[in-house]
């Protein structure tokens, strides 16, 4: 199977030293490659900017920082591929000016303008062509399956990811994670607490079974 995995989280630059960003660390999204390498798949990794070691074995690994670049790096990219998994938490907003020099600090509030980034889940079907299995991650702090399958739908995933972020325990900055599966078809399932190496174990078998037409 040749599989596009996106991770990490992008930066929007606000000048030459400060950045808009997440608290994406990219575990997830690293251990579904490390998974999926293992299993012998063709993988292409497009990875934000994490502190992690890529696993061996990638059919490609693309380093970018922006939203922008990320999608013109899945643009390029997601052709031929079976299945599409977008973990990666992309800024949803970046300032509409960036200047080459950095801002000084000579008044008391700043005010910054920002504009939406590219939908790149939403781009996947209309603006890439992609007919493959198409998963999408959702994290979220509250109404996590009515997001979640807002986005299954309007997004037109076979398969969302939904995990929540307020809590401390899992998500963010650790290496477990508990995690909702919304299906098309309107199954659930929950994948409970367990390492991020578990969870990527098992989603990686159920991409397999979608691509298969087995779930």
């Amino acid at each position: 199977m040749r599989l596009l995995i996106t991770a990490g989280p992008t930066r929007e630059a606000i000048d030459p030293v400060r950045f808009l960003t997440n608290r994406s660390s990219g575990k997830m999204g690293y251990a579904l490659a490390e998974t999926a390498v293992a299993k012998g798949h063709e993988v292409i990794l497009i990875s934000g900017p994490v502190n992690l070691e890529a696993p061996t074995g990638l059919a490609e690994l693309v380093s970018i920082e922006s939203a922008r670049e990320m999608f013109e790096a899945v643009r390029d990219r997601i052709d031929g591929c079976e299945a599409a998994i977008f973990c990666a938490a992309v800024a949803d907003y970046r300032p509409v000016n960036s200047p080459d020099r950095k801002i000084k600090k000579t008044e008391d509030s700043l005010t910054l303008e920002l504009e939406k980034t590219e939908d790149i889940l939403g781009s996947a079907r209309s603006g890439f062509g992609f007919s493959g299995i198409l998963v999408g991650f959702a994290a979220e702090t509250h109404d996590l399956a009515k997001y979640a399958s807002g986005k299954l739908e309007k997004k037109g995933c076979d398969l969302v990811v939904a995990n929540d972020v307020s809590r401390r325990d899992i998500g963010f900055d650790t290496d477990r994670n508990e995690v909702q599966l919304f299906f098309a078809d309107g199954r659930r399932e929950t994948l409970p607490v367990q390492t991020k190496a578990g969870i990527g174990q098992k989603l990686v078998e159920i991409i397999e079974g979608l691509v298969k037409g087995q779930r």
